[in-house]
Formats: structure tokens, sequence, C-alpha cells
């Protein structure tokens, strides 16, 4: 069934301090990350049993918190023209590799913190769409598949590469708790003409456009991904599934484009919003590592 809202926010009201769910009118406000960080005051109307007006304090968070979300199902070398980029074939399966939920984190205010292992000069982005599951299920048709979304969603798939590249296993080097902000706008299936048809970019310090592409690139649909993952599988509901990244990241790049303490990085997706996230290196004693 719809649900009953389509730009969902998780928030803390300025009148109570209490946490919300909250549907904003994207007519008013198109992309409220932007909204937040800039300082503006943002309406929200609580989706609960009684609907009244709160306001969005700079607690922005991520849609779903990291108690709702059993895992993090990730999708690796899924866009067509990132596979070009790489010089890899495309996959006949979808390559998949987990991240636990600990790593999920918000938008700004909430930080990216790059942890002492990782602070090597080798930090990077991966902009990516993701979306949540809705309910749980096992053995999922195709066609069955857009009944188990619950909602689109900026993500960023924070990596170490250097530690990534040392291992088949990938699961390690992205899995650092705050390595996948997530956010801060939850589209419903029901307000995406098509999500397959967005257009997706990453933006590194304010102005420099690192990542452009679309997901019509993707090489695997989201049905797909929701029915390969699902044969002998049971998806949980809350699980989140970002669904791999366009090419462009930063350790492709010449020159290469590190993530050092204090840097930004935002996720700009079409008909969904911005997510933003700023760099935080964890040992207040380590050196600044820029590209």
């Amino acid at each position: 069934m719809p649900v009953p809202w389509s730009h969902l926010i998780r928030f803390k009201a300025q009148e109570d301090g209490l946490i919300y769910l909250g549907q904003v009118d994207s007519q008013v406000v198109p992309d409220v990350g932007v909204a937040v960080f800039t300082g503006r005051k943002v309406s929200a109307r609580v989706v609960s049993g009684t609907v009244f007006e709160g306001k969005v304090t700079d607690a922005l968070l991520s849609p779903l918190s990291i108690d709702q979300v059993p895992v993090i199902l990730c999708l690796g070398l899924n866009y067509r023209d990132y596979a070009k980029e790489s010089n890899m074939p495309i996959p006949d399966e979808p390559v998949l590799f987990l991240k636990p939920h600990r790593s999920l984190t918000g938008p700004s205010p909430q930080k990216v913190s790059i942890p002492g292992i990782a602070q090597d000069g080798s930090s990077d982005y991966e902009g990516e769409l993701g979306f949540f599951l809705s309910r749980t299920g096992r053995d999922i048709a195709e066609r069955d598949a857009w009944d188990y979304v619950l909602g689109f969603t900026c993500c960023n798939d924070i990596s170490a590469r250097n530690l990534q590249f040392k291992s088949s296993q990938w699961s390690f080097s992205k899995g650092f708790d705050t390595s996948t902000p997530t956010g801060p706008t939850l589209v419903s299936p029901g307000a995406l003409s098509d999500p397959h048809n967005l257009r997706i970019r990453t933006i590194y310090n304010k102005d420099y456009t690192v990542q452009d592409s679309s997901t019509r690139e993707l090489i695997f649909s989201v049905p797909y991904i929701i029915s390969y993952l699902s044969q002998g599988t049971t998806l949980e509901k809350g699980t989140l599934v970002p669904t791999g990244t366009p090419p462009g990241i930063g350790c492709m790049r010449q020159p290469k484009v590190v993530l050092g303490d204090g840097d930004e990085v935002r996720v700009a997706i079409e008909n969904i919003g911005i997510l933003i996230s700023q760099v935080s290196y964890s040992d207040a004693n380590s050196k600044e590592v820029r590209g």
C-alpha cells in the first residue's frame, strides 16, 4: 500500500526537543539538507496520529535510526560508465558487500569521522542512490519488488582505499563508524517518476564536481537487486541498500582527491535532494591530509 508521505525527514523539534518523523512540503523547501545547512528554519508536518507543525533544528538525522537498520547491503560496480572508467567487465550478477549498521550516520552537522587507521591519504567518497526496505521478505519476485521499497535517499560510501586494495573483502575498509552518511530526505517511490533516470552528482568542497552521471547507467535495476539479494535470504525491514557509485571517485582522478580533516562532500540526486557531510579526523594530533 502507498505510504502516507512523499518527502520524509526525521528531526528534533525546536518546541519540545523530541524526535519525530515529518513530511516536508517539497514545493516550499525543495532541498532540506541545504536549507538546514545554511541556517534556514524548516517547517515539517509530523507523521503520526496527530499532525502538527514542528521546526527542524540543527539536529537533522538520517531517515532511519541505527536501531531501525539491521544491515547495509551495498552494490559494487553497478554503473556502466564506472566499469568503463575502471576498465572492468560488466558483471553478470550484482557484486555485494556488507556494511554494519553502526556505519550509518546523518547529514551535517553530524560528522564523518575518519579513524586513525584510515588517516593515510586514501579516504574517499562514493555518491550513491540508496533505498530502504519497507518490510521483511525472502525469495521476492521482481514483479513484487516495488512493494518492498520504503523510499529513496542519498548515500555516501566513505572508503579507505589503501585498506580496501589490500583485501578482496571490502567490509572492513568501508565499514567504519559514520562511514555511511545518509539522508536527509526519504522520497517515497510514488513521488519519483523513475528512480532509474535521475542525475547524480558528488561535489567536493562546495564547488568541485567530482562525480556527474545518471542512474540510467545502473547495470542492475532496483527490482532486480531486491529479487536477486532475497534468493534464499531473508531481507529484513529497514535494510539500507546503496546501489553503487558512478565514475569520478577520488582514487581514480588525476590528481587524486583525498578526504582531509575539515573537508565537505555533497551528494546531489535529482528530485531527492542533497546530502551534506563534513569530514573530521578523530585523532586530534593527526596531520591534515590533502590530495
